[in-house]
């Protein structure tokens, strides 16, 4: 059986790891400081097979090399990109990935924006994300576009909705309070907030969350919604045709006036 557990690092970073429940083999998900994932790994008598990179910024990958040099037969599967030392192999849209001892194949997914090359892993239920999509919230734009950021939402938004999303940084209560920013009135989203909060004084992640409550909740997959429409509008002071204007004008607003 598949277990998916967070190790946390620096101040609100996630690293996911992966095993199955009878195997001692496992893989790493953007680890950007070895440190947490050596001391994880050793407390529960693990080897590493795989690691799994998102995108090239260094708080995913800080960790890459000393774990290489700590397990010289570990695989290290990212996008192709200059930026990210020590993979042993690119991953492109449609590849598919097989973990040590797990029989499901995870799929590469292309979702490019908050960087020009991230990509996401789909399997077993689950979307290891990056920092494409956050909880109730979205990364900011660095070296891709908005419209493809917008775009690469958009893909996820279409996936099941029991999809469970492992995105890599707790940020949610935040993103909770630009959603009732652009959503004053929603039900869902102060609910969610209330739960989020007693989980985070707890102690405890927010994360993974479920994409059917980031359809119910989160701005930057709502941009049809009339009602985030309409304070997308507001907030950048003209009409708005498209999906994408819509989401720009929202993760400008956030940019801007909300972080």
């Amino acid at each position: 059986m598949l277990v998916i557990s967070p190790i946390p690092a620096f101040d609100d970073n996630y690293i996911w790891l992966l095993r199955d429940s009878d195997s001692t083999q496992a893989t790493v998900v953007d680890p950007g400081d070895e440190e947490p994932v050596l001391a994880a790994l050793e407390a529960q008598g693990l080897e590493l097979g795989i690691v799994l990179v998102t995108h090239h910024h260094y708080d995913h990958i800080g960790g890459v090399e000393a774990l290489g040099a700590a397990f010289p037969e570990v695989r290290v599967l990212g996008p192709e990109d200059r930026r990210i030392r020590g993979l042993t192999q690119v991953v492109r849209e449609g590849d598919r990935v097989e973990l040590p001892d797990l029989e499901e194949r995870f799929q590469v997914l292309e979702v490019p924006g908050h960087t020009s090359t991230h990509i996401a892993y789909l399997g077993a239920g689950a979307l290891f994300c990056g920092d494409t999509l956050f909880a109730a919230g979205c990364g900011r734009v660095f070296d891709g576009t908005f419209e493809q950021l917008a775009a690469s939402l958009e893909r996820i938004a279409d996936l099941p909705e029991e999809t469970l999303c492992y995105c890599a940084h707790e940020y949610t209560l935040a993103n909770l309070g630009f959603a009732s920013w652009v959503e004053p009135e929603s039900t869902a989203v102060a609910q969610r907030k209330q739960a989020v909060s007693e989980l985070r004084a707890l102690d405890r992640p927010s994360i993974p969350s479920r994409l059917s409550e980031e359809l119910a909740t989160n701005p930057f997959l709502r941009t049809v919604v009339p009602a985030v429409k309409a304070a997308a509008e507001a907030a950048a002071g003209k009409p708005l045709t498209t999906g994408a204007e819509v989401f720009t004008a929202l993760r400008r607003w956030k940019d801007e006036r909300y972080d």
